[in-house]
């Protein structure tokens, strides 16, 4: 049985772990408000975009752009695709990282002639010691998710979707649900269906007069795009960022309480063996002071 100092000493480092611990939570809940914030200042202007490029199908029925699939339906796109994979750059999160690797290797399993585009170290490293090959690797993203990084990873899948390098672009993210729930998915970002900008709601204007593009309706259309591609990577990014820093609360709060619980069973175990102490030594001093009181009596 363990002594009262190495109990104690266990006790300490439970404690300064707890410290880490509950300072990992309290980062991770302030990144995660700030991240929240960010998303909600942005997303007003993409929803717009959204609904401009809606009202074009509502207005123009003979839409003709390389990032939509025909009227008819989807056709079979042979060759590569392309697919950005959203991960952490650290763990200690849960399964949030693997969940979003699970969605990766599936469509690996399912379309071996994928290239991907990761961002995180989390998942750069798990590719890398798996031996599977990375088409490109975002360093600082995942901590740091802005505009300008998102309209980077934008231009490099654009470019290589433009070019007829890759025939589809998948974003693997973790999409936050509601207040306590997110689940990794994988979305097919490029090409689009129509029907994905057919919905229409009841609060958006009706088109009464003929729009007039300049120089085209395609020409217009293909301005937009890349702005709604960039605009749907970064929405990607924070919310995987919100996901990641959620899961990290999660993670650190159980670990605070295993601390807890742990902590409870050693002060109980320390003072068990220290009680143990105490009696040994009042019993051996009893002994003593009898076998001296027996020597003098004899």
């Amino acid at each position: 049985m363990a002594g009262t100092k190495e109990i104690k000493t266990h006790i300490e480092s439970v404690q300064e772990t707890k410290k880490i611990t509950n300072a990992m939570y309290l980062i991770a809940s302030t990144k995660l408000q700030r991240a929240r914030q960010e998303l909600d200042n942005t997303r007003p202007y993409f929803k717009a975009l959204r609904a401009e490029i809606k009202r074009i199908f509502r207005t123009v029925k003979d839409v003709d752009s390389r990032y939509f699939y025909p009227p008819e339906g989807e056709s079979p796109l042979e060759g590569a695709y392309g697919c950005l994979v959203i991960t952490a750059d650290k763990g200690l999160a849960g399964a949030y990282n693997q969940n979003a690797i699970k969605e990766a290797l599936k469509l690996l399993e399912q379309h071996p002639d994928t290239r991907l585009f990761v961002v995180g170290e989390y998942g750069r490293r798990f590719f890398a010691s798996h031996g599977v090959p990375i088409q490109h690797s975002f360093l600082y993203t995942a901590q740091n998710p802005t505009m300008a990084r998102a309209r980077e990873i934008s231009a490099l899948l654009l470019d290589g979707f433009d070019r007829g390098e890759l025939k589809k672009i998948f974003v693997v993210y973790t999409d936050m649900a509601g207040a306590m729930s997110y689940a990794a998915q994988c979305t097919r970002l490029l090409p689009f269906h129509r029907t994905h900008f057919a919905d229409t709601a009841a609060t958006e204007r009706a088109v009464t007069e003929p729009f007039e593009f300049l120089p085209d309706v395609r020409s217009v259309l293909d301005s937009m795009i890349p702005s709604y591609v960039s605009g749907f990577i970064y929405s990607a990014l924070i919310d995987s960022f919100c996901c990641e820093q959620d899961a990290r609360m999660t993670a650190m709060d159980s670990a605070n309480r295993n601390a807890e619980k742990l902590l409870g069973e050693l002060s109980l175990q320390y003072n068990r063996v220290r009680q143990a102490a105490i009696t040994q030594s009042i019993t051996e001093v009893s002994a003593g002071a009898k076998a001296q009181r027996q020597k003098k009596e004899s």
